[in-house]
């Protein structure tokens, strides 16, 4: 029995596997990243710890990595899959056991010779393993490597979920602190205005301003105030939407103050070879589910041929159960079984040629997850320029502004003009700080979308 099982163990350690030779797909997006190249540090080697630079936007993603509900998910779930990896694995090695057994019988009196009837027993204790497929083929081995790399694949969807949730809340942090910035100048707005239209009134009392100038100064007022309410109302719900990522409420000694209040990030390199996206974790989890399906194709092919299993038991047999290990009482047994299939209806070749789309399904995956990588990173180049010209325009926009509004104040109070001319400039100036509020934001969020796009995070 012993030459028997090793003879089988070398036969099942020199088998062969049917998985095909695995080649990475081509990248279908051009070597070199757009853009110029720049200093900065490169996304993929930068923490997120040394990237946000804010020790308050810092503490608060902590806080979200702490207790984020979808990421605690996605961490069960690449537990998950690794007992599912250790249950494919233990299909390789025998599994041993022992088994207790005890029957009596009667034998009727036409199934004996002397034609009376009679009783046995028979007793049995044995330990040994039971139905072992010896993989001569690899099907289990090609299903033990698919199961493998389907847990990669999970492990990075894990990592994924991270990145997205350190950008996420990053982003909903500039949110907030833009809002409430744009709160903070909008109440200062509504004062000033207060003030402007306390003189109107005073005019209009002295005889010197109109009616009509009193109810520009009116409505500019109230516009102000309909303003810092929607403000407040948008700051409360930026507020559930981060706590619902940090999974808890916001630490008051975190609440942002404003974008101005904000250490900036810091900066990312640029004129970057394409091959940096393959770190992204999208990217590999899309790759490890591609050589997954490739071990798919091995197990299929694998069907077609004999599959051996084999049982075998060392033990003691005995007709009395007091004599189950006395002298005389060893027993064994072998008991190979081989399957071949020799018709299945074409289920067989079917399934071979499922899992042979699966796989260019999963490969034209691939391919579309780096496109999409190639297409953000790109996006976020583009914008990362332009807003950086934005926002220079922008500010000598609203120095000009300011210039207006001041020329428009004393115009009015030298009585040249009407209250509208400082009227179109207080809503101007006003448009134009709001606007500018909300481009910093754009900024500030393109940095982490950028940030992300090329890896970083993980």
């Amino acid at each position: 029995m012993r030459n028997a099982i090793s003879i089988l163990c070398l036969v099942a350690l020199a088998g062969c596997s049917l998985m095909p030779d695995y080649q990475r797909p081509d990248a279908p997006v051009p070597a070199s990243l757009p853009g110029p190249a720049g200093d900065g540090a490169v996304a993929a080697e930068l923490g997120w710890q040394e990237f946000l630079v804010d020790e308050h936007l810092r503490a608060v993603v902590e806080q979200a990595l702490a207790n984020n509900r979808d990421l605690r998910i996605a961490a069960l779930n690449v537990e998950k899959v690794a007992a599912l990896v250790r249950l494919q694995r233990s299909e390789l090695s025998p599994g041993f056991g022992a088994q207790a057994a005890g029957e009596r019988r009667r034998i009727p009196e036409k199934m004996t010779d002397s034609g009376v009837a009679r009783t046995t027993a028979q007793y049995a204790v044995e330990v040994g393993f039971l139905s072992w497929e010896i993989d001569l083929f690899g099907r289990i081995r090609s299903l033990s490597a698919s199961a493998l790399e389907q847990y990669l694949a999970t492990e990075e969807a894990a990592r994924a979920v991270q990145v997205a949730l350190v950008s996420g809340t990053a982003v909903s942090y500039l949110r907030l602190a833009a809002d409430a910035e744009g709160h903070r100048l909008a109440q200062a707005t509504l004062a000033a205005q207060s003030d402007a239209l306390a003189l109107v009134r005073a005019s209009r009392d002295a005889g010197v301003a109109s009616d009509l100038d009193l109810r520009q100064a009116e409505s500019q007022v109230e516009a102000a105030r309909v303003r810092v309410a929607e403000l407040a109302g948008a700051m409360a719900v930026d507020r559930h939407a981060l706590e619902l990522l940090l999974g808890g409420p916001l630490p008051p000694a975190h609440a942002p103050e404003g974008l101005a209040a904000l250490a900036p990030t810091t900066e990312l390199a640029g004129g970057l070879s394409s091959e940096v996206l393959l770190a992204r974790p999208d990217i590999r989890a899309a790759e490890h589910r591609l050589r997954a399906a490739n071990a798919d194709i091995g197990a299929a092919r694998a069907a077609f041929f004999p599959r051996i299993t084999l049982t075998g038991a060392l033990g003691t047999l005995s007709p009395e159960l007091s004599g189950l290990f006395e002298s005389g009482t060893r027993t064994w047994r072998v008991a190979p079984l081989v399957q071949l299939p020799l018709y299945a209806g074409g289920g067989l070749r079917a399934r071979l040629e499922a899992t042979k789309i699966e796989r260019e399904i999963a490969a034209a995956s691939y391919e579309k997850a780096i496109q999409t990588a190639f297409a953000e990173v790109a996006d976020a180049l583009e914008l990362r320029g332009t807003l950086r010209d934005q926002l220079a325009a922008h500010d000598r926009l609203v120095v000009a502004l300011r210039e207006t509004l001041r020329l428009a104040e004393e115009r009015y109070r030298a009585g040249v003009d009407g209250y509208l001319g400082v009227l179109v400039a207080q809503r101007g100036l006003f448009a134009a700080e709001q606007a500018g509020v909300y481009l910093r934001f754009a900024e500030r969020s393109n940095r982490i979308a950028l940030y992300r796009a090329l890896g970083g995070g993980a």
